[in-house]
């Protein structure tokens, strides 16, 4: 088992509002776990991002590069974009779990928000990281009681970390946020003009 995934299921559980029993695996057919992406399915070039959600590098970028990827590259047909989990610590494999159940429409507006908001929920020494998580899945339409569930929920917990030990296995990522360009892995990409040069490159077959 790889040492990241055995230490985010060693964690301490002070995070869960209560245990859950870790049962055997099974096929993943779980829909929760089905891909989170934009752009066309019929786009030449498909980008990946492995990302968490704690990550203040991910932030940066989906703030200051996302918007104008989303405008020239997705909305445009050049690429098709995809959200993959690798969460660094057990408050991003929360979030993503939390992320992960929500109807898939609110998948991204979740995941811009709590990126956009890291030190409200995340990195605030004040509050309760669960507590503020908890708040930003109820405005994302969660109830309180399924929110619970959620945090609880060791087979989705299972699923995230199989999805991120794949991720590992493949692509050898070393932090986040990692981005594969077809099958070619870049990373760090902190602008809009660096990425779009990798999709240049990526679409040139170079």
């Amino acid at each position: 088992m790889p040492i990241r995934r055995r230490l985010l299921l060693a964690a301490v559980p002070a995070l869960l509002a209560r245990p859950a029993l870790r049962p055997a695996r099974a096929q993943r057919a779980d829909a929760r776990m089905d891909e989170r992406a934009v752009g066309s399915p019929d786009a030449k070039l498909v980008v990946q991002e492995w990302f968490s959600l704690t990550c203040t590098h991910c932030a940066h970028f989906s703030e200051t590069a996302f918007p104008e990827v989303q405008a020239r590259l997705i909305d445009t047909g050049r690429i098709r974009y995809v959200f993959r989990d690798f969460p660094l610590d057990q408050l991003a494999l929360t979030a993503a779990m939390v992320a992960r159940a929500l109807p898939p429409d609110r998948y991204l507006p979740f995941v811009e928000t709590l990126l956009a908001t890291q030190d409200g929920w995340a990195f605030n020494p004040a509050a309760d990281p669960l507590e503020q998580l908890g708040r930003q899945a109820a405005l994302a339409g969660m109830p309180a009681a399924e929110f619970q569930a959620v945090v609880a929920d060791q087979h989705l917990k299972e699923e995230l970390l199989q999805e991120q030990d794949d991720g590992q296995k493949r692509y050898a990522i070393e932090g986040t946020p990692t981005f594969v360009f077809g099958a070619q892995k870049i990373g760090p990409i902190a602008t809009y003009d660096a990425f779009a040069a990798a999709v240049g490159k990526a679409s040139a077959g170079g």
